[in-house]
């Protein structure tokens, strides 16, 4: 009995242990001179490392704009790949600082997991891919196909609400590791892949034996809103998280880049010198310094830079901005005012 009790105190400590650091995050992070950040396994375009264990990509970015803001370094960041089975436990039991792996917010996620989003960095959708050699030009035929899905994610859940809706039937073939997973579509195991279509893009581009053999169906068939995720109850640290982001993406609004951060502290634009600490407040709200976003801007480049360099045109996806356009261009990506 004595023994029952005591693994199932240590269980209790465990569930609660996210909650319970929550509130130490910021002071934590500070403390120990560095962001842990919870990223993919590997996604290029989104968070994936090199032959030299250097990691890049749109969600390592977002990781690096918080270390630019705290510590006025953007390499100070330690990175913990998950899985998508790993990604929220890790961030509720405190394993990781902060969640930035591609994941959708979610009520649920936003509430029962007792986790916050702060700004979405990318607007997706979830889409199929399959071989060109099936002659297939819509997810509309794909009544009685196999489809390979990760487990435990958004994904495998919009694909059986889709298939309901269209009153078709699929078969999932279900694996945990993306290496696996795609293995298993290129061997010809699946008719279909089903995942954000960044990350159809991604696959693709990447792991394919030849792209050009393989097609991104047109349909999209979610709306899958990604961003990183904090736990609840630490409000200082989900508003450097959050405001982070913003800065990237008000500096592209405004016109400001990595190279001409130095030129624009002269700017006459109230809110370009709020923005950039030229005008102080912001920093003092925040707990950093003033020049918190003129050093994300300098080191990590606009949101523009990140997704140009990352997913945009100056990678191997060429993804085009589309929903991720600025608020401006008619997009949904947008800043509050740094007021």
């Amino acid at each position: 009995m004595k023994i029952i009790k005591t693994v199932m105190a240590a269980a209790a400590a465990a569930l609660f242990a996210g909650p319970a650091l929550a509130g130490q995050t910021f002071d934590s992070v500070k403390a120990k001179g560095f962001v842990q950040c919870g990223v993919n396994l590997g996604l290029y375009g989104f968070s994936a490392p090199d032959d030299k264990g250097n990691w890049s990509g749109l969600d390592v970015d977002a990781c690096r704009a918080v270390a630019a803001a705290l510590f006025g370094d953007s390499t100070k960041v330690k990175f913990t790949p998950l899985s998508a089975q790993q990604r929220l436990p890790a961030l509720q039991s405190g394993e990781i600082d902060m969640l930035a792996r591609n994941t959708t917010w979610t009520l649920s996620r936003d509430t029962a997991n007792g986790l916050n989003f702060t700004t979405v960095n990318y607007y997706d959708g979830q889409g199929f891919m399959v071989a060109k050699k099936l002659g297939v030009k819509s997810a509309k035929e794909l009544n009685g196909a196999t489809v390979c899905v990760l487990p435990g994610t958004t994904t495998e859940q919009n694909l059986s609400d889709y298939f309901r809706a269209t009153k078709m039937t699929f078969k999932p073939v279900v694996i945990e590791k993306n290496e696996e997973l795609n293995g298993a579509f290129f061997s010809g195991r699946c008719d279909a892949i089903s995942s954000d279509a960044s990350q159809l893009a991604a696959i693709r581009a990447n792991e394919s034996p030849n792209p050009d053999d393989y097609v991104i169906l047109p349909e999209l068939i979610s709306k899958e809103p990604l961003a990183p995720a904090v736990r609840q109850g630490d409000d200082q640290w989900m508003d450097l998280v959050r405001w982070s982001g913003l800065a990237m993406i008000a500096a592209e609004e405004k016109g400001i880049t990595s190279a001409n951060v130095d030129q624009m502290m002269s700017s006459a634009d109230p809110e370009v010198k709020r923005l950039l600490g030229v005008t102080p407040g912001n920093g003092k709200a925040l707990g950093i310094d003033e020049a918190w976003a003129a050093k994300i801007i300098k080191q990590v480049g606009n949101y523009g830079e990140s997704f140009e360099r990352n997913v945009g045109k100056g990678s191997k996806l060429k993804i085009s901005r589309g929903l991720n356009a600025l608020y401006t261009q008619g997009g949904l990506l947008y800043a509050p005012p740094f007021k």
